[in-house]
């Protein structure tokens, strides 16, 4: 049986992660893989409910308390990761480990406890950061944008932690302000070696 992987798609909102794990998705598919998409925060979970309420403003948590419901929303998919890893499945994810660290960095949270507290789950084998500028994700989505979304400093200052990530082994960073096509083609190139 062929090993599972854990390949997670990190990057501003309006980046494309959603577009390229599913190109991602259907390259391997097509390439005789079997492959689960995953998204993170989960929403349908009661800590992805929970996760929703903040976000759209009727619950108000620090800084802290968020990023310890968005990793705690990773634990409990960590049984399912764990088993379809073993099972051989590709698992491909919209947000994981690194989103905590950028945007509980940005709001002055410790990037070492953020990263230690989340060490028991699954690592990724590679992660690609999708960079983009903050005007550039404002202006891909204009209407409907939660909290996090509109503070363009912040943003900066998430995008500044992720490009700090990003130099550490395990990582691609790919310009994300291109043709799409492009940047399933420079993905799917980066993963070639790991199938």
């Amino acid at each position: 049986m062929m090993r599972g992987l854990l390949i997670a798609f990190e990057g501003l909102d309006q980046s494309g992660k959603q577009t390229q794990t599913e190109r991602l998705r259907d390259g391997l598919v097509e390439a005789g893989r079997q492959v689960r998409l995953l998204s993170f925060p989960a929403y349908e979970t009661p800590i992805g409910t929970e996760i929703r309420r903040a976000l759209e403003g009727t619950r108000e948590w620090g800084a802290d308390v968020m990023q310890l419901l968005y990793i705690a929303n990773r634990y409990e998919a960590r049984p399912l990761i764990e088993r379809e890893l073993a099972h051989g499945t590709i698992l491909v994810c919209d947000r994981y480990m690194a989103s905590s660290i950028a945007y509980g960095e940005s709001q002055g949270l410790d990037a070492s406890w953020l990263r230690d507290v989340q060490r028991h789950l699954p690592q990724p084998d590679l992660t690609f950061l999708l960079d983009i500028a903050p005007d550039v994700s404002a202006r891909r989505k204009a209407a409907d944008r939660d909290k996090y979304e509109r503070d363009l400093a912040l943003l900066a200052r998430v995008r500044e932690s992720y490009l700090r990530q990003a130099a550490a082994d395990g990582w691609v960073r790919l310009n994300a302000d291109r043709d799409r096509g492009a940047v399933a083609a420079d993905v799917f190139n980066a993963v070639k070696p790991l199938l």
